[in-house]
């Protein structure tokens, strides 16, 4: 099997025509037929179902894709390391991010990185942890950073604690006082967010430590969503203190202590592979970090 047999076949897959595949890869396309005939006889199976005016996957094909692809991508590793990107001067970074991460985080460190790094093409994507970690296992992102999952193949190191603080609008009774007593919350509406993060059960699960049971006003999706609404003074809710500083240097939200209440933390930590080489992008971003947060992180 020859790795352009593998090219033909994804650059087909994708653009669901072996003429548009040809003129991308600049080969004739008689050629590239032949190319995915030849692969198509090493696996033993169609991986195409040919009609009138293009081509598209067989399940067979459908499976194979991603393997196929991954190897690509390994290989392209492999050369961007060959042509000298250890120094982070060129490449690309691919970053998964949780979130609450990708969205308040995140940006000041890319800032920082892209302004040393000029010459590296950084993509992000975001999921939760979970899916984050799956990414990394994957290899389809070379750093994560979420909630720390522990995994074999990935060492996981935290970075730093997110606190979950209580915030009312400027116009709620609480503003002013900066504080609330414990028995006082079953009578708040509560919004919560995000369902399917993390997040969702530490504040139920305060709640459910201080003997409080408040009335859930909303369930939303997203912590911007949450943001607005509590700005609107339609409940109070606990967010992620990252995510509502600016809101709460403008005045627009507020603060407030719960009193007695422990205070809730959620660790942060960045997830890479072990004992696989890294590109120079992906070891200047890990430098950067272990500068920003004051950890060490293995190589």
């Amino acid at each position: 099997m020859e790795l352009a047999q593998i090219e033909a076949f994804i650059s087909a897959a994708e653009c669901g025509s072996f003429s548009r595949a040809a003129e991308l890869l600049s080969v004739a396309q008689p050629s590239l037929s032949n190319r995915i005939q030849s692969l198509e006889r090493e696996v033993g199976q169609p991986l195409f179902e040919r009609m009138g005016r293009g081509v598209k996957l067989t399940d067979a094909g459908n499976s194979f894709l991603p393997y196929a692809q991954r190897v690509m991508r390994t290989l392209h590793d492999g050369v961007m390391v060959l042509a000298g990107t250890r120094e982070g001067t060129a490449g690309r970074l691919l970053v998964g991010a949780a979130p609450a991460v990708g969205t308040y985080v995140l940006p000041r460190l890319l800032k920082v990185f892209c302004d040393q790094h000029e010459g590296v093409e950084v993509l992000v994507r975001t999921g939760h942890s979970d899916e984050v970690l799956q990414m990394v296992i994957d290899d389809d992102v070379q750093v994560g950073i979420g909630r720390p999952i522990n995994h074999p193949d990935v060492r996981t190191v935290v970075l730093y604690r997110d606190e979950l603080v209580l915030v009312v609008s400027s116009q709620h009774r609480y503003a002013k006082a900066g504080a609330v007593k414990v028995d006082d919350l079953a009578d708040e509406s509560l919004i919560l967010f995000d369902r399917d993060s993390g997040y969702y059960g530490m504040i139920l699960g305060l709640f459910r430590d201080l003997g409080v049971v408040p009335q859930q006003q909303m369930q939303l999706d997203s912590i911007e969503a949450t943001k607005k609404m509590v700005e609107a003074n339609l409940g109070i809710a606990l967010l992620p203190e990252v995510s509502v500083e600016r809101e709460i240097r403008l005045g627009t939200l507020h603060k407030v202590h719960i009193e007695a209440a422990e205070t809730v933390e959620r660790e942060i930590a960045v997830m890479y592979r072990r004992n696989k080489p890294q590109s120079g992008p992906m070891a200047a971003f890990l430098d950067l970090l272990s500068e920003i947060y004051g950890v060490k992180l293995p190589r």
